[in-house]
């Protein structure tokens, strides 16, 4: 499954993945706007992942008051540290963009009101196939319950069916371009 996603979106023009990141990042502003969460952990999309390169500019553009906006910054044992975004990333390894502020460790994500999580995948049970490294599961497990982790998602990849794991984290709810916000 996750080999087949990858190769979908790597087919995806540079217009639909442009289309994508703006419908799916207009929808999640409004979900921040009404939501107004003080902490937002997000990423950083690569390639043609949903929510584009600008991702971080707008989530914080659309942040209210002394809101923060964390962003991961991937540890050398795969795990996620995380950073404040103060509107510069810098390169990292394996093609990333980080943060270049002062790492906070891995259980900042727990102080969050919202986690903007990336997928490959998502079923309707709200099982989430990532890249398969594990680093958003373990993350994802530090997040106390109830609070709102939403993936966002090309067209076709909010499915029935995920394989899963017993690590594997499931999040609450999914954002794709025609779908818009879809809680789980």
């Amino acid at each position: 499954m996750r080999a087949a996603v990858l190769a979908r979106r790597r087919s995806l023009s540079p217009a639909e993945v442009a289309a994508a990141a703006e419908a799916v990042t207009a929808t999640l502003a409004e979900l921040i706007r009404t939501s107004a969460p003080r902490l937002v952990c997000g990423y950083v999309p690569v390639g043609s992942e949903p929510g584009g390169g600008d991702l971080a500019a707008a989530v914080r553009a659309a942040l209210t008051g002394a809101a923060d906006l964390l962003l991961p910054v991937l540890r050398a044992d795969n795990d996620l540290d995380w950073a404040r975004y103060a509107g510069t990333l810098v390169p990292a390894g394996r093609g990333l963009r980080e943060p270049d502020g002062e790492r906070l460790g891995r259980t900042a994500v727990a102080d969050a009101e919202l986690i903007v999580a990336p997928a490959l995948a998502v079923d309707r049970r709200g099982m989430r196939l990532g890249r398969g490294g594990g680093s958003y599961d373990r993350a994802l497990a530090r997040v106390p319950a109830g609070v709102p982790v939403v993936a966002l998602l090309h067209d076709g990849e909010f499915v029935d069916r995920v394989p899963e794991a017993a690590h594997d984290q499931r999040v609450t709810g999914v954002i794709t371009p025609a779908g818009g916000l879809v809680r789980l």
